[in-house]
């Protein structure tokens, strides 16, 4: 069933979406506030993935690049609406919807920018259910809809079509650098595709899960409640079931660079145990992607790393992480669709040059049970490409 958002909603949605951004995905305040200016007072139409007509078409927007720039270049704002424009005419169609291609950090905001300035609804789903640092890491991608073509627009009305057919590694790497010289940011349309092809590739109702997330978190504070045991209450019924704490303590050292368009570093959290030895080192590129206690993998992508406020749980980003800091870091467990051998290859450790195997972070047995429920209900369906 469709729903209506409103700026009211906004800061909600932006917390849930910073949490489900790993680390990563761009901070998105500045993209609320840019949404906010566009909106008013009026809404944005949101669809559920089940009710899209098979042959409606929908083209995603978001923004890329290292988030460390874009807490210091904030968009014009016309970029993503110039974006899907460059890409209807390219294509010689208009879209009916647009969607986000992540549902963390800044990007959960881009879609909304566009919907706001066009009328255009958003659909309720993307293709990464977090946030991942490449254009190829998606779900749609990987069960069989591709990037290209993908249209890039700059601060000063720049546009740039890519058509690298059905290679998504090279459509980013070509991205990557065009953004790079747009000065480490730019907007972008890709990944066109029907209704048909939403409800098969992308992970669904991740908007209103970010809305929801952000929602308990801000209640629970208010009531005086654990906002930590808000943030599993809420995802005991979603696909992301499983939540658990993986450290306690206070950030030690933080090591981060921008390069190649993305920002590389390492995180080390000591015991909040003055006594104690224990540290946690978590290292991210954009996103946290693994975290080892005392050298062991505790949590690895794609499950989610996150790292939160000590009392409060509001999601720290990989550039918010300063020194003295007290946070606890919590393991999410992703979508059994983002754990198939396919979805491993496109956006697990090895994808990331890791040499650690992938391991759920809520085990293996649990992890088995949620993956044969998810090959029974998709059976069929995967090698179905439209």
């Amino acid at each position: 069933m469709s729903w209506t958002l409103t700026a009211d909603d906004l800061p909600d949605l932006a917390r849930g979406a910073t949490l489900l951004g790993t680390g990563g995905g761009g901070d998105p305040y500045i993209g609320m506030m840019l949404v906010k200016q566009v909106l008013g007072d009026r809404s944005i139409t949101i669809l559920d993935p089940d009710d899209l007509a098979d042959g409606l078409f929908v083209i995603p927007t978001a923004q890329m690049g290292a988030p460390t720039v874009m807490v210091e270049k904030i968009p014009a704002g016309f970029e993503p609406t110039l974006a899907l424009r460059t890409l209807e005419e390219h294509l010689g169609r208009t879209a009916d919807a647009t969607m986000p291609i992540e549902c963390g950090g800044i990007n959960s905001m881009i879609p909304l920018i566009v919907a706001a300035e066009t009328g255009l609804p958003v659909v309720d789903a993307d293709g990464m259910g977090r946030a991942f640092p490449e254009l190829s890491m998606e779900t749609f991608a990987v069960y069989g809809v591709h990037g290209s073509p993908l249209a890039i627009a700059g601060e000063r009305g720049e546009r740039v079509i890519i058509d690298t057919g059905d290679d998504d590694r090279q459509m980013e790497w070509l991205a990557r650098g065009i953004a790079i010289r747009l000065g480490g940011v730019a907007h972008i349309a890709e990944y066109a595709m029907s209704g048909a092809d939403v409800r098969r590739t992308a992970v669904p109702r991740t908007i209103s899960m970010a809305l929801a997330l952000g929602r308990a978190i801000r209640v629970a504070r208010e009531e005086h409640r654990s906002p930590f045991a808000a943030i599993a209450d809420t995802l005991s019924t979603t696909l992301y079931s499983h939540v658990r704490e993986l450290f306690v303590g206070k950030v030690a050292d933080v090591e981060r660079r921008t390069t190649e368009g993305f920002a590389k570093g390492t995180a080390v959290i000591w015991s909040a145990d003055p006594s104690s030895s224990e540290r946690l080192e978590i290292s991210f590129q954009n996103e946290n992607l693994i975290a080892r206690w005392n050298g062991e993998v505790v949590a690895i992508v794609p499950d989610l790393i996150c790292i939160v406020d000590h009392e409060t749980a509001e999601p720290i980003t990989t550039e918010g992480l300063r020194y003295g800091q007290r946070v606890r870091v919590l393991g999410i467990s992703t979508p059994a669709l983002m754990r198939t051998p396919d979805a491993l290859r496109a956006f697990g450790p090895t994808a990331f040059g890791l040499t650690e195997p992938f391991v759920p972070v809520e085990g293996e047995a649990a992890a088995a049970k949620a993956a044969d429920a998810f090959a029974l209900a998709t059976e069929g369906v995967a090698g179905n490409h439209g």
